[in-house]
């Protein structure tokens, strides 16, 4: 049996259709801006949920209905379901990096083009906070799930066969530095350059030249 993609959350560049949900999506879209308007203002590490909570105007638990953890306002966000789905709607007889290319690419450029300043803000503070650093690993954990369950309804493959499992985890960590070197360099250079290249290099078989 292949695994389902299932988005665990609203695009979030698109209003759902329902009313419970739009309002859903409106919340916790506030609670994630006036956070990071927070940690660019006084810090990570001084900024509560409470301060948070009272900037978005909800309550403490209402806070937690949303983020288990401050560290996950950062850390969990709506891209990988988009682009799970991206794929798995892809041309049948594209190979596995170049629909992966094609949809990541095509994210990436929706993201820049709404959430550009939270995007830099989420890669600084991963980059400059040891608590989120210490995650990392968990949530490109997660992210390395969502394109094995992508890859496995795409093909009829379980989600754990090893190729697969290997393709998931290179895209996966070809997205990760491409983005990390992005923010090493001040966010000055053109981060949907810089990631064609790193999957461009993932396509052409690791090949360098000489």
């Amino acid at each position: 049996m292949t695994a389902k993609v299932q988005p665990s959350s609203p695009d979030p560049f698109h209003a759902p259709a329902g009313l419970r949900e739009r309002k859903k999506l409106k919340t916790r879209l506030a609670i994630r801006r006036e956070a990071y308007r927070l940690f660019r203002e006084q810090g990570y590490d001084a900024t509560t949920v409470d301060q948070i909570a009272e900037a978005a105007d909800v309550s403490p638990s209402t806070f937690f209905r949303y983020f288990p953890s401050k560290e996950d306002v950062v850390l969990n966000d709506e891209y990988d379901p988009l682009l799970a789905r991206a794929l798995v709607d892809a041309p049948e007889d594209a190979s596995l990096v170049s629909v992966v290319r094609t949809g990541i690419m095509g994210v990436l450029r929706e993201v820049l083009r709404h959430d550009r300043a939270e995007l830099e803000t989420r890669l600084t503070l991963i980059r400059t906070v040891p608590a989120l650093r210490r995650r990392t690993y968990d949530q490109q954990m997660e992210s390395w799930q969502v394109f094995a369950a992508a890859f496995a309804e795409r093909t009829g493959r379980p989600a754990n066969d090893f190729e697969l499992r290997v393709a998931s985890a290179s895209i996966n960590a070809a997205l990760s530095e491409a983005m990390t070197m992005w923010a090493e360099g001040g966010f000055l250079a053109d981060p949907l350059d810089q990631l064609d290249r790193a999957l461009g290099y993932l396509q052409a078989g690791l090949r360098t030249e000489q």
